[in-house]
């Protein structure tokens, strides 16, 4: 049923309170409502939050950013992880009604004592309305008074501030009763009277001490705050048993160990990155293993795709004794922790024909009509190595053995988990996962690899998973980017938080293929730069770009069959790794706390169909004297997305965008290159992919405007 004062639209909202909305400790962001009431009355809203503790705090005051189009919002920052609640609160305001409607009579000298003593009232009104438990009452000066009652008043606010802790309440009930005053004062022009209830000062303490009638409130919503992983981080994919493998021709292969994998990680985190992600890790299965890209005639070497987990060693429990043991995992995940980074671990709950579970449950699978258990299959892709598991035969069975083996894990310090084609599962299955799980263990995140229809992934986002994979990598013109990203920060952005990849071993998108190292450039910079989490899987930095075919997105050789050892050093040495670009790209992302948020990505209008312009941007202090934030850390992207050619352009910047005034100038240091223009509004670009394929500049006001 509609309140007495109307309150539609509450953001954010998901699912109409069904599910909590998601936000990261210290990250902002907009609660929202759309507010109004019937005549020609004014309203004002607000938010109270209730923090996860029970503690109530004070009411948040909302504006109308755009007036006329009852929409009102007010951002705030969330300190602690846990189940925060809100609820908009929403009111007439009958100071903002007489105030709109004296500023029309008293000037044309209509009603003019009239309306200076209703306006009295309600300021009397909102003086008694100024809570404190150990403030006096203040009596109200009459009438008759004049300036001496409002002198009496300003004086016993003084005294009650000197000798109590409600001192700021009580100066304020002081001020208002002062106003109140003022407006009754027949010796002073009706003009000036009502200046006084006009004034900054006076606007501030109705902020604080609103006069609130017909006051209606929403129920209450959520708002799960989790661990600042959730929102911000850089991910780096390898595959352990490459690094140290040794592959020589007419010897047999040897695949690396998590010892071998252990010396590669220095090099990672000089990079920047957060998040070490390994594909499984498990037992491999013999039957039916793939050869060499994706064959099904392996030579007897083949170690097999890490994906068709289980054999006679075990299953999603054990370690691929190729790797090592549960200790020397240990050992990995601690040097990681070491040098800052945590180990993030495939969870794909899918089985070789030679897993233990088809010999001790074969009711988990699915049985076709000759008796055979059906592998997976993604027509025209066959993966006849790969048993799936039915979740409807004994559901309870399953979700007892998959909830043991997310805490084994656990147990042995995985704190991530990133989850294979959730797609292919019920999803009532994963929010009992999720939420079972976090119930003990909220710091435990979820990462949904769901490449599928948007009506899943983002149910995936909403039932639990606190991160998501994305479209990102099939968004490559400027139309695409722009829509795609403002989407994923924006419309999104309460549920479903995006984790932007550049590649995976699946995914070498044709744009990498044909555009060469530019496009790489290209990618990374713009991942990097726009979302607070993004992703690398190994052999980025080198531009690996070769597919199995034409037309096919699978890398030539790909690491998913095969061992794929690589001379990093060399590459350094002649020059031909990204890992300097991307070193680049992580620092600014941690130097720069714009960077580390989802919500603030804003795109500038750029005349060339190539290029595309972004900023994010965290606001500086208000500044009560000019009304505005301070220009704050602001971080302005420009990027040409042709790979192939040189372009020029220009740029026309949203000045309130960036906290600047239309005709401001500002001064921008290229990252990149270390150069500094001066700008304004309208800005010359010219962008070559091969030198200098993006400007990343961090804004500062010029000396002569500090």
């Amino acid at each position: 049923m509609i309140g007495r004062i109307p309150i539609l639209d509450v953001h954010p909202t998901v699912e109409c309170g069904r599910y909590p909305a998601k936000a990261a400790a210290g990250e902002t962001f907009e609660i929202s409502a759309t507010v109004f009431r019937e005549g020609h009355d004014a309203v004002a809203a607000g938010v109270v939050l209730t923090a996860p503790d029970g503690t109530r705090g004070r009411l948040l005051p909302m504006a109308e950013p755009a007036p006329g189009t009852d929409r009102w919002g007010v951002e705030v920052t969330l300190p602690d992880e846990g189940e925060w609640h809100f609820r908009v609160e929403a009111w007439s305001d009958p100071i903002a009604t007489w105030l709109h409607d004296a500023g029309i009579k008293i000037p044309r000298d209509m009603d003019t004592e009239l309306m200076c003593e209703e306006g009295a009232r309600l300021f009397e009104r909102a003086a008694r309305a100024v809570r404190s438990a150990d403030c006096p009452s203040v009596p109200a000066p009459s009438a008759a008074k004049g300036t001496k009652g409002a002198r009496n008043a300003k004086a016993a606010g003084r005294t009650a501030g000197r000798t109590s802790s409600g001192a700021a309440a009580c100066g304020h009930r002081a001020a208002l009763l002062e106003v109140a005053a003022r407006l009754r004062d027949q010796a002073v022009d009706p003009r000036a009277r009502f200046a006084a209830a006009q004034s900054a000062e006076t606007a501030a303490l109705l902020r604080a001490h609103p006069l609130r009638d017909l006051v209606t409130r929403t129920g209450k919503r959520v708002v799960r705050v989790e661990r600042r992983r959730a929102l911000f981080g850089s991910w780096y994919e390898f595959f352990p048993r490459s690094e140290g493998a040794i592959v020589q021709e007419g010897v047999a292969p040897k695949s690396g160990t998590f010892k071998t994998a252990a010396l590669r990680l220095p090099a990672v985190a000089k990079m920047g990155f957060d998040v070490v992600y390994l594909p499984p890790i498990h037992p491999i299965g013999h039957s039916f293993r793939k050869g060499r890209n994706n064959t099904l005639t392996p030579e007897p070497y083949d170690p097999g795709s890490p994906w068709a987990i289980g054999s006679e060693e075990g299953g999603h429990d054990a370690i691929h004794p190729d790797l090592g043991t549960f200790e020397d995992f240990d050992e990995f995940v601690a040097k990681a922790r070491e040098l800052g980074m945590e180990v993030a671990l495939d969870l794909a709950l899918q089985c070789s024909p030679d897993h233990p579970w088809v010999r001790e449950h074969p009711e988990w699978f699915n049985v076709r009509a000759d008796g055979t258990i059906a592998y997976a299959e993604n027509p025209p892709k066959k993966y006849q190595d790969i048993y799936p598991l039915n979740f409807d035969n004994d559901p309870e069975g399953i979700y007892a053995e998959v909830k043991r083996v997310v805490r084994l894990w656990m147990d042995h310090g995985v704190r991530i988990f990133r989850v294979d084609n959730p797609h292919t599962k019920p999803v009532s299955f994963w929010e009992r996962l999720i939420a079972d799980v976090n119930s003990t263990d909220p710091d435990v995140l979820f990462l949904a690899e769901a490449f599928t229809r948007p009506a899943m992934m983002r149910t995936l986002g909403k039932v639990g998973f606190q991160q998501s994979y994305t479209y990102f990598t099939w968004r490559n013109s400027r139309e695409e980017v722009e829509s795609y990203l403002t989407e994923l920060s924006h419309e999104t952005s309460h549920y479903m938080r995006p984790n932007i990849f550049v590649n995976t071993p699946d995914i070498l998108h044709e744009y990498l293929q044909h555009g060469g190292v530019p496009a790489f450039r290209i990618r990374a910079i713009l991942a990097a730069m726009s979302m607070p989490t993004w992703g690398v899987y190994s052999g980025y930095e080198l531009a690996e770009n070769v597919p199995v075919r034409p037309g096919s997105e699978e890398y030539l050789d790909s690491e998913k069959y095969q061992y794929r050892p690589r001379d990093w050093a060399e590459a350094e040495r002649e020059g031909r790794s990204l890992a300097p670009l991307i070193t680049q790209l992580n620092l600014l992302r941690r130097a720069h706390p714009a960077l580390q948020e989802l919500r603030n990505l804003r795109f500038h209008s750029v005349d060339h169909p190539d290029l595309v312009c972004f900023s994010k941007r965290l606001p500086g202090a208000y500044d009560t004297a000019t009304r505005r934030h301070g220009l704050g850390d602001v971080v302005l992207t420009v990027v040409n997305l042709d790979p192939y050619h040189t372009h020029e352009a220009t740029v026309s910047l949203d000045m309130p965008a960036l906290g600047l005034g239309w005709n401001d100038e500002l001064v921008v240091d290229d990252e990149l290159s270390g150069e500094s223009y001066h700008w304004r509004q309208n800005n010359y670009v010219r962008l070559d992919p091969h030198v200098r394929p993006a400007h990343i500049f961090t804004l500062r006001a010029p000396a002569n405007q500090r």
